[in-house]
């Protein structure tokens, strides 16, 4: 009797951490129903391929209509191949995709992505598409089986939407009002987290620090921070992203007093202009933000601060502009996310009036990077002769074979380029290594390692890898990339731009 082969699946994630967290879990539902992951590269010939989309840019949907117009000749060669479609963009036009595409079987919003498996089945079954979007959340996404991408460094939901009005963002409108998981939910995933071998988790929120506001507590996320300190095991926390209005010195000095809180914050500035802020509906001002720069700066003189700036708003003069460079001097980002404003449809700015010409957009765009460039490189090179403790990672430094040499994280999150050891290192393992060189976006630690540290969560690694290495023959089960989940992906800083 022949035994059918399992089907395999794609998925293909655009936008913020949000979205790579729900394809995590996305992955789990899946795989939970009995698919297996195509290979790395297989570019659509997997059995089902799910978009999980984002809506925050002009041609988001440009993009989407176009990767569907690819798939559907293969889709015709090949019967029972099924396409999906989920996210941001997927909510907002849940009643076009199926017209423009029709090809597509599965359209599901951002509240139910644990029903993409019956759906699919659903489709198949009545062979006609199948079109489901929530109103309100049916699951934390965090609730729902997970395929992670790395086996050392995880994800950790502790609220979803956002109780915000800016002018520039969609994402309230298609992920809802802020919703917090309870304290003992998160901490218990964390735990079981750190019992897999876990050393790193992310917490994440569309507006992280925010958490508490749903259950009437103002201080939940100092509370929050300070409670994973006290878990055994769990190395390193970090959080993304904050929202200037509710950074409060509860938060800094319990980053300050948690010594596995990493001395990283990214906090989204948008604008140094408090026209463009007011008119941004951004509920903070200039002296407000770099006052909880220097405060934090003040408790923790060693954190790398990052941000997400956009050029060219609606109405932004050149002395607005010129007030957004003098931010940057003054607060001395480690690195900055820049965008020029492009409309998000559906948004207020969309529809204000001074929008601003492209040629001058793009010039004050290359004045910004080239200024943050600058400060990125300056304080990149006061890292030259610290001695840091690096958690290895793999897939970071894209010339590593060429060069023999390995990467890792900094506490602060800066990358760092080091000599491969002779004792082996594996993904999740700690090294001691000195800078001795900086470029604006890495270090390098060109000497010997002073220290190798193995742990838990090198082990979770070698164990993860070795029972991928021992799956039969024939079942397309990709490798997974394994590596810290970025907090802050380069192609889209903090995503949504809504922090």
């Amino acid at each position: 009797m022949d035994v059918q082969a399992p089907k395999s699946y794609e998925i293909r994630t655009y936008g913020c951490q949000m979205n790579v967290h729900d394809s995590e879990r996305l992955a789990g539902l899946l795989e939970d129903a009995g698919y297996v992951r195509a290979p790395e590269g297989s570019d659509g010939d997997a059995d089902v391929v799910v978009f999980n989309t984002c809506a925050v840019r002009e041609n988001a949907d440009n993009r989407l209509y176009g990767n569907l117009g690819h798939l559907a000749p293969k889709k015709a060669k090949r019967p029972g191949m099924q396409i999906a479609v989920g996210g941001c963009l997927a909510q907002k036009d849940r009643d076009t995709i199926v017209k423009r595409a029709p090809w597509v079987d599965v359209v599901f919003g951002t509240h139910n992505i644990g029903k993409l498996p019956v759906l699919l089945e659903r489709a198949r079954v009545q062979e006609e598409a199948q079109v489901e979007i929530a109103e309100s959340l049916e699951a934390f996404p965090s609730t729902l089986p997970t395929r992670r991408e790395s086996a050392y460094a995880a994800w950790v939901s502790i609220s979803v939407g956002c109780n915000n009005t800016c002018t520039f963002c969609i994402v309230p409108a298609l992920r809802g009002k802020e919703k917090d998981r309870r304290p003992g939910d998160i901490l218990a995933e964390a735990e079981a987290l750190v019992a897999e071998g876990v050393s790193e988790i992310t917490l994440l929120g569309q507006n992280v620090n925010a958490y508490g506001s749903d259950i009437g507590d103002r201080e939940a996320f100092s509370k929050l921070l300070r409670a994973c300190g006290k878990i055994e095991g769990l190395e390193r926390v970090r959080f993304t992203s904050p929202h200037p209005r509710d950074f409060t010195d509860d938060v800094i000095a319990a980053m300050a007093e948690t010594p596995n809180v990493m001395p990283q914050l990214h906090m989204p500035l948008q604008s140094g202009s408090d026209t463009v802020l007011k008119a941004m509906r951004r509920s903070y001002r200039q002296e407000r933000y770099l006052g909880i720069i220097e405060k934090v700066r003040a408790a923790i003189p060693h954190a790398a601060i990052t941000t997400d700036i956009i050029v060219g708003f609606p109405g932004e003069t050149e002395e607005d502009f010129e007030q957004t460079l003098h931010v940057v001097r003054e607060a001395r980002f480690a690195q900055a996310f820049t965008f020029q404003y492009s409309k998000r449809p559906g948004t207020p700015a969309a529809e204000m009036d001074n929008q601003i010409p492209k040629e001058v957009v793009q010039t004050r765009y290359e004045r910004l990077v080239a200024l943050q460039e600058e400060i990125s490189w300056d304080e990149n090179k006061k890292q030259v002769g610290r001695t840091l403790e690096l958690m290895v990672a793999e897939g970071e430094g894209r010339k590593d074979g060429a060069t023999h040499r390995l990467s890792g994280r900094a506490p602060d999150n800066r990358l760092v380029h080091f000599t491969k050891p002779e004792q082996e290192v594996r993904p999740g393992d700690v090294v001691t290594v000195e800078v001795t060189y900086a470029a604006p976006h890495h270090l390098l630690a060109e000497g010997p390692v002073l220290d190798v540290r193995r742990t838990r969560a090198g082990d979770a690694w070698e164990k993860r890898n070795a029972a991928q290495a021992a799956k039969p023959a024939g079942v397309l089960l990709g490798l997974p990339k394994v590596g810290v989940p970025a907090p802050l992906p380069v192609a889209s800083g903090s995503g949504c731009g809504c922090d």
